[in-house]
C-alpha cells in the first residue's frame, strides 16, 4: 500500500468519531459551537488537528475556528482529566473560604495554579468566576456533581474518595 494512501486511511481512522459528529450535525457550518460541544466531550478537549479538521470539513477558514474554541471559556485547548474540579471564587464563595479550598486540594493532589492537571489525566482543578450556587457556599463542582458548604477537609476528602473508586475498577 503506498503511503500515502495509508496516511490517509490512519487520518480517516483517527477522525471517525469526529466525522460521525459532524455528520450528525450535516456539516453545517453554523453548528459549530454545537459541533464543537460534541467533540470536546468525545477528547474532554479540543486538539489542533482536530480543530483544522472540523474547519476544513464544514468550510470554515481554522482561524475561525479556532476564534470560536477561544473565545468560549467552555472550551479547552489542552487535555483535562477525567475528573474537572471546579472551585468557584466568586464574591459569595471567595468570602467563605473558597481559596483554602482550593490550596488544600491543589496540595493533595501536587498541582499548582500554572500546573492543573494531574500527570495520570485523573483530575484537573479549576477555578471559575461564579457557579450560580452562591446559597451553597462555598461550591466545587466535579465533572457535572455539585457539593456545596465545602471546607480544606472535604474538598481533600472529595478526592480521596474518587481516588478510591477509580483504585478499585
Amino acid at each position: 500500500m503506498p503511503q500515502s494512501v495509508a496516511r490517509s486511511t490512519q487520518m480517516m481512522r483517527k477522525f471517525e468519531k469526529v466525522c460521525q459528529i459532524l455528520d450528525q450535525y450535516d456539516r453545517d457550518p453554523a453548528k459549530l459551537i454545537p459541533i464543537l460541544q460534541a467533540v470536546q466531550e468525545e477528547y474532554r478537549y479540543l486538539p489542533e488537528e482536530v480543530l483544522t479538521y472540523v474547519a476544513t470539513s464544514v468550510g470554515l477558514p481554522p482561524a475561525r475556528v479556532f476564534g470560536v474554541a477561544t473565545f468560549y471559556a467552555h472550551f479547552a485547548l489542552e487535555p483535562k482529566g477525567k475528573y474537572v474540579v471546579r472551585l468557584c471564587d466568586g464574591t459569595a464563595c471567595h468570602v467563605k473560604g473558597s481559596i483554602p479550598i482550593l490550596e488544600a486540594i491543589r496540595e493533595r493532589l501536587g498541582l499548582t495554579a500554572q500546573k492543573t492537571t494531574t500527570p495520570d489525566m485523573l483530575f484537573t482543578v479549576e477555578t471559575v468566576s461564579c457557579l450560580g450556587a452562591c446559597g451553597l457556599a462555598p461550591v466545587v463542582v466535579v465533572n457535572e456533581e455539585v457539593y456545596g458548604q465545602m471546607t480544606p477537609e472535604k474538598g481533600v476528602a472529595l478526592v480521596e474518595e474518587i481516588i478510591a473508586k477509580e483504585e478499585q475498577k
